[in-house]
């Protein structure tokens, strides 16, 4: 599926910052389209110089003004891509948070067998980071604003070989209605994104991940996985003006339904 050319530019004057494309197969690189093909103004991140490379090109196509490097885990990097925000646009209308991370000995192991030091860093990358983002975007949403990360419904259930990443999902999804309802009366809006398995490289890491895409898809109603484009097109819609009333809620993105709970 690709985006649609629209001529409406539902988004046009929004600006925002995306986190978490590493390249043309995540789900913030589909997020970033969507949302630029809408007319929205994009700050893009990437996750160091190792990665600069495949994200410049990604950041050149979508006409990014802002492209910065931001390693959550390293001190002053989130201030200082905040700080660049402040300087050049002074506001801020929403961001995408699309990133998480376990060290893969916690992440092939067993919840129960989680060492400190892994079960922390998990916690850090995967939920800490989008509360500490939502912390640094609040004064720059001085009329409002959305803020989006992924989520997965091993956060819910259990889903073999998912493990403390589901555990990092749950905290992640309550962090989501916590900050809904803190950040609601100034109209921000809090949302995590279920968009089912997808076939990105931070997923590669999930002990047998194609058994898993392949199972999603034969119980998938349409019986095809979402691509990139879908999540992207259906998370622009609940920037727009007219999806206010709705936060704090788990968009789930399957095979063709997208059910809001």
């Amino acid at each position: 599926m690709t985006i649609p050319t629209v001529k409406a530019k539902l988004l046009e004057g929004k600006k925002g910052l995306i986190v978490g494309i590493a390249n043309e197969h995540s789900i913030a690189w589909g997020c970033a389209r969507a949302f630029r093909a809408f007319g929205a103004e994009l700050a893009v991140t990437y996750l160091n110089e190792k990665a600069r490379p495949y994200v410049e090109p990604l950041a050149r196509e979508l006409e990014a003004p802002i492209v910065l490097p931001m390693d959550v885990v390293q001190p002053g990097q989130m201030e200082a891509v905040f700080e660049r925000i402040a300087q050049s646009w002074g506001e801020l209308d929403f961001v995408i948070h699309s990133i998480a991370f376990a060290p893969r000995d916690t992440l092939a192991g067993r919840v129960v067998d989680a060492p400190l030091e892994g079960f922390l860093k998990t916690m850090e990358v995967s939920c800490w980071s989008f509360i500490r983002m939502a912390q640094l975007a609040e004064p720059l949403m001085k009329n409002g604003g959305t803020l989006f990360t992924m989520t997965y419904y091993g956060s819910q259930m259990v889903v073999e070989n998912y493990n403390i990443m589901g555990v990092a999902k749950a905290a992640l999804e309550s962090a989501v209605r916590y900050m809904a309802a803190e950040l609601g009366p100034k109209g921000i809006r809090v949302h995590a994104i279920s968009p089912g398995p997808l076939a990105t490289r931070a997923a590669s890491g999930i002990p047998e991940f194609d058994a898993l895409l392949d199972k999603a898809k034969r119980k998938a109603p349409a019986r095809e996985l979402v691509s990139i484009e879908d999540v992207g097109t259906a998370t622009a819609f609940l920037a727009h003006d007219a999806a206010r009333l709705m936060t704090g809620q788990v968009l789930y993105i399957d095979g063709g339904y997208h059910i809001i709970d």
